[in-house]
């Protein structure tokens, strides 16, 4: 087992250990309607944080995702409720800012050279008084029932068949690929992996998929005879995360981040274009950053210029407790699914205990304290 692979299992164990905990002390944590809350409420954190971990893992920080979000978001409702627009053309927009402001800022740090962090903090000032200009600071709400579909909420979920379909779809896809990564490593005269290892692999991730599901079918509404199912905004941030771990294992843009966060002198000399890869880096984020800002939207119901307000250290955090390294070159997207679920589940653990705002800022701030050290604790 690999360090990456028992860090994870560590964070697995903590994860687990703070759930039990807090349903010991609250009788109610555990239940299906908190466990449904809490996934639609980390999907934001979670989509962005996914694309926040290949920055870092390339020793860059982006502390502006938080006011790029709302900037965003409040485009593209002023755009449907003041302007008119159609929600095709709102979103195209925001889309298309999100992109621009993350082209500029790569183009800053990988040309000019100014560092990522100098520039992701202007941006964080710049950008929330953008978001508050757009719309002079009123709230903007939408309608469009598709659009708040993706929120979840009532109508915002798979239903009971969709979410058994869909988890057989994933489970058929991961035990698929597992068995196209063996054939393709005994092709290359390699050694496979222990088949064991590999069906205990496949059969925690159907586990956790098909326990997940249920747990979410057992969530109903009043009034409702069939459960909720896969909230909409966890189906997109599962889809994130499956795409981007893909994407970082598996193709030579991925293979590139690592390379340039393990030694970027060394990345250069090698031939690999640096410069490109960051500019591209910041465009994926950026692309992140506008899709969870629909989704953040269509949960409000609006699009306001508060939208998106500390989510940079929500986000920074998940990725380090997940366990990619604030030195660069080591981490995974998927750990950010761990981290982001963890500070979710104390944040909500800490309000069903009747803590105060103050006091759960306090205790999250330590947790991310704890993880930079454990962290280093790990590097030596």
């Amino acid at each position: 087992m690999s360090a990456q692979t028992r860090r994870l299992a560590v964070m697995a164990a903590v994860l687990v250990a703070i759930a039990i905990g807090f349903h010991l002390l609250t009788g109610s944590f555990l239940t299906a309607e908190n466990l449904y809350n809490i996934a639609q409420q980390t999907a934001v954190v979670g989509i962005v944080a996914s694309g926040m971990a290949l920055v870092i893992v390339a020793r860059q920080i982006d502390l502006a995702v938080g006011s790029l979000l709302g900037a965003v978001g409040v485009l593209m409702a002023w755009l449907q409720y003041t302007q008119g627009w159609s929600v095709a053309a709102s979103l195209a927009a925001g889309l298309g800012l999100a992109l621009a402001v993350g082209l500029f800022q790569g183009w800053l740090s990988a040309v000019v050279g100014i560092p990522s962090f100098v520039v992701t903090l202007g941006g964080l000032v710049s950008l929330r008084g953008v978001a508050f200009l757009i719309a002079d600071g009123k709230t903007q709400p939408v309608s469009e029932p598709w659009l708040l579909a993706l929120g979840g909420g009532i109508d915002g979920s798979l239903g009971e068949r969709g979410s058994w379909l869909l988890g057989v779809g994933l489970v058929a896809l991961l035990w698929g690929w597992q068995a196209v990564q063996r054939r393709a490593q005994q092709r290359a005269g390699g050694m496979p992996g222990d088949i064991r290892h590999e069906l205990l692999k496949g059969g925690l991730a159907a586990l956790a998929v098909f326990g997940s599901i249920a747990v979410f079918n057992a969530y109903k509404i009043e009034g409702q005879e069939q459960g909720q199912g896969l909230p909409l905004p966890l189906v997109i941030w599962v889809a994130v995360v499956l795409l981007l771990g893909f994407v970082a294992r598996h193709t030579r843009f991925g293979r590139y981040v690592y390379a340039i966060g393990g030694n970027p002198d060394a990345a250069r000399l090698a031939g690999i274009p640096v410069r490109r890869v960051m500019i591209q880096l910041n465009l994926l984020l950026a692309a992140l950053v506008a899709l969870a800002a629909v989704v953040a939207m269509a949960r409000l119901n609006a699009g306001a210029n508060s939208m998106g307000t500390g989510m940079e250290l929500t986000v920074i955090a998940a990725a380090v407790i997940g366990g990619v390294s604030l030195a660069g070159g080591s981490g995974s997207v998927g750990g950010t699914v761990l981290g982001a679920l963890i500070i979710q589940c104390i944040d909500s653990g800490l309000l069903l205990t009747d803590v105060g705002i103050g006091w759960r800022m306090v205790v999250l701030g330590q947790v991310l304290v704890a993880a930079v050290v454990f962290d280093r604790v790990v590097q030596k």
